[in-house]
């Protein structure tokens, strides 16, 4: 598994292409086009929102799990974005026939809701994942097997469904019932080849030995159960999300990597104890290019969250870390740590669940020395900085899991293994 540690925006996209090499199969397991991940091979970016991040190597299965809400319109762009770079992906992509679908309607209720709730919005991507997965929940959504059917199954089951949306979203917004059906109807034809059983595929390459990659999306802050409700995503982004969303038993799990950046981001609202708003906070975000692939939007940034992290290897069960973007701290005289916070006047050296105290969380801070000095070309621990060494070493000890992949760039190539699991893919 390949997992967020902090608020999503970690680079699992990146951790995903470099673990990938030599799976049998690389697995989305949730989330929708909400995510944004880029790869980065040769300086040629490829930025991907629902199809998985092994897209890059040909002899991967690519599968968009059954946790998974798709968009079909946003499904067939992006497969045609991408087999015009030259890649060949629908010979090799499986849709679950068991995920749902993200419609029109979803869009318009997301946004429509984002403004109802004014300064307390929860800042959603307006992708209407949320909506999608509500009508998951209340059991009158429409799974994506509905591709499945004769087209005139088809339009008779999106009609009845989008009539009783357009009720709902009077007199917030306008839904033109007939050019939704239309346009989906439209995609029937080129989404049905693509649908399978996907928990049956993915169960049998594991049982016949084939290596199996899961990628997560967001990050295990914006857990439905485990983030700062309600500024979380609608999805278990945790690794007991991502079996739900794929389809294996637990004992399939060999190796849990928990993503970080070597410092830390939010995108949208919700508490932020290290967040820097000020001139540290702009060059983090400039130096880091932290702006979202999906959206746009600037990234809240800050110093490196130790609790927060404790908090999210709890929950996953991280067996190791794989740190991003250390190459952004390169040119600062000083660094810091959130070692721990002090909340209401006591120490304590995890994040606490109740979004209430996060907020009142206030950063306990350890000081480093920078190393002032590039580390993009460094292709092992020995060779980066002595500074950069104990940095890293800190937050292992601090946060009790290993870093195991370090990342000094935005290439595939600017990466590389730091603890003895073999060499990449193994």
């Amino acid at each position: 598994m390949v997992l967020g540690a902090q608020w999503g925006d970690e680079g699992k996209g990146k951790i995903v292409d470099y673990v990938a090499a030599g799976a049998r199969a690389v697995v989305r397991c949730q989330g929708g086009a909400n995510a944004g991940h880029t790869l980065v091979q040769g300086g040629q970016k490829l930025a991907l929102h629902l199809v998985p991040s092994g897209v890059r190597h040909p002899e991967c299965v690519i599968v968009l799990g059954n946790g998974m809400v798709i968009d079909p319109l946003a499904l067939l762009e992006e497969i045609q974005a991408l087999e015009a770079t030259g890649l060949e992906l629908r010979s090799r992509l499986r849709v679950s026939s068991a995920a749902h679908v993200v419609l029109p309607a979803h869009r318009l209720q997301d946004r429509a809701e984002e403004v109802r709730r004014g300064a307390a919005a929860v800042g959603t991507t307006g992708r209407g994942i949320g909506p999608a997965y509500a009508d998951k929940a209340a059991r009158h959504g429409l799974q994506m097997n509905v591709f499945q059917r004769s087209a005139g199954e088809l339009r008779q089951l999106l009609t009845a469904t989008l009539e009783a949306k357009r009720a709902e979203l009077a007199p917030h917004a306008a839904l033109d019932v007939q050019a939704a059906c239309d346009e989906l109807v439209a995609c029937r034809e080129q989404i049905a080849p693509l649908l399978c059983d996907t928990a049956e595929l993915v169960h049998d390459l594991w049982k016949a030995g084939q290596r199996i990659v899961l990628e997560g999306a967001q990050g295990a802050l914006l857990d439905l159960d485990h983030g700062s409700y309600p500024y979380v995503t609608s999805s278990s982004c945790t690794s007991a999300g991502a079996l739900a969303g794929c389809g294996l038993p637990p004992q399939a799990v060999e190796r849990v990597i928990g993503v970080t950046k070597a410092y830390a981001t939010r995108v949208g609202n919700g508490p932020f104890p290290t967040e820097l708003e000020d001139a540290t906070g702009e060059r983090l975000r400039t130096t880091g290019g932290e702006f979202g692939v999906t959206t746009g939007r600037a990234r809240r940034c800050g110093w490196f969250d130790v609790p927060a992290l404790r908090r999210a290897a709890a929950v996953n069960g991280f067996t190791e870390l794989a740190l991003t973007k250390l190459d952004v701290l390169d040119e600062f005289d000083s660094i810091r740590v959130a070692d721990a916070y002090e909340l209401d006047g006591r120490r304590i050296d995890r994040m606490p669940s109740d979004t209430a105290l996060q907020a009142r969380c206030r950063p306990l801070y350890v000081d480093f020395e920078g190393w002032q000095r590039s580390t993009r070309d460094c292709r092992s621990l020995a060779a980066l900085p002595t500074a950069a060494r104990r940095y890293i070493e800190f937050l292992e000890a601090r946060t009790g899991v290993p870093v195991a992949i370090v990342s000094v760039g935005a290439d595939r190539d600017s990466t590389f293994r730091v603890a003895p699991h073999g060499e990449p893919g193994a």
